[in-house]
């Protein structure tokens, strides 16, 4: 009987423990310093479009598909054309680093907006 009772408060507390890890494998320090260091904010804001979206829009944009950051971090190291709020088009910069973990961290910080 005792066994029973301490299932559903273990299985809380696993993905209680879960879901803070998850949380906290975004390194928002480093992700936002990373976009200050190549300038993002000069195109882009947290929550104000600018010359390019804002990234709570880009985030909205890649919400539950598989492939999000894979692009996000493709739209940052290929530097495509991209259309930006005035229609024009331009270059998208390539962000400097060549850390995988930290173009994800990147991309998932972007996500977490």
């Amino acid at each position: 009987m005792k066994l029973k009772q301490l299932a559903v408060p273990f299985a809380i507390a696993m993905l209680a423990g879960l879901s803070t890890q998850t949380m906290a494998a975004v390194d928002a320090d480093a992700a936002a310093a990373l976009f200050k260091k190549n300038d993002c904010g000069k195109c882009h804001s947290i929550d104000k479009s600018k010359k390019g979206p804002a990234l709570k829009k880009i985030a909205a944009n890649y919400k539950g598909k598989a492939d999000g950051q894979a692009s996000i971090i493709k739209n940052i190291t290929t530097g495509p054309k991209v259309k930006l709020d005035d229609g024009s088009q331009e270059e998208h910069k390539i962000i400097d680093t060549k850390d995988q973990a930290a173009l994800k961290n990147l991309a998932d910080w972007i996500l977490a907006q």
